[in-house]
């Protein structure tokens, strides 16, 4: 009897190692990119949707190490005014240093937009939820830098909440293509926020007053 536990015990040692063997360091270059994903034309309502503009400021939107950051500005300011007009509520986010005066002018806030600061979950130790209820806020349209950190940790935040998240695709640029995609792929998957999201692009967002 003793003979075949030792056996067994033998057997799943072995089998285990060779389970183990390879990691996912070990296996890196056989990795391929999944199928890209389907990006959906959404309609929000205003009264209750915010726009969350994050940690788009100085130290984090630069041309020596954001650029995509840079290039993605223009659309981000042009939706920002469209959701003014509807009188959507829009909500501002720093990084531990910043403040409110490295927010880039193009995407600056009003004196009456709250502007929260934390680490990557914009939700962590902020008011930012009592904000969005306040304001009767059921979905939250997220852009902001960086895609694996602000946008990726707020967005599931947001979810986890039970608030509905919109994902426009080209408002949260990364350091890295990679980066994007292993966010967007995460968002777009992952169990904390897959029945949650919507993923999109500004431009496909239709705000209704």
């Amino acid at each position: 009897m003793h003979a075949r536990i030792s056996a067994a015990a033998l057997a799943f040692a072995v089998c285990a190692a060779s389970a183990s063997a390879a990691n996912i360091v070990d296996e890196w270059r056989k990795v391929k990119a999944p199928p890209v994903p389907t990006l959906t034309a959404t309609t929000v309502k205003a009264s209750e949707t915010a726009l969350l503009l994050l940690d788009i400021e100085q130290a984090t939107c630069n041309r020596e190490n954001r650029p995509r950051c840079v290039a993605a500005v223009p659309a981000m300011s042009a939706f920002l005014t469209k959701a003014r007009e509807t009188r959507m509520p829009v909500l501002y986010s720093n990084t531990s240093r910043g403040s409110v005066a490295t927010i880039l002018p193009p995407v600056a806030p009003k004196f009456d937009e709250p502007v929260v600061q934390s680490s990557v979950n914009k939700f962590f130790r902020t008011r930012l939820d009592d904000y969005l209820k306040a304001r009767n806020v059921k979905t939250v349209i997220v852009c902001g830098t960086t895609s694996v950190g602000a946008v990726l940790h707020t967005a599931t935040g947001a979810a986890q909440l039970g608030y509905k998240v919109v994902l426009p695709v080209d408002c949260m640029p990364g350091g890295s293509l990679y980066e994007e995609q292993a966010a967007v792929w995460s968002l777009v998957n992952g169990p904390g926020t897959r029945n949650a999201l919507t993923p999109t692009t500004l431009n496909a967002i239709r705000i209704e007053r």
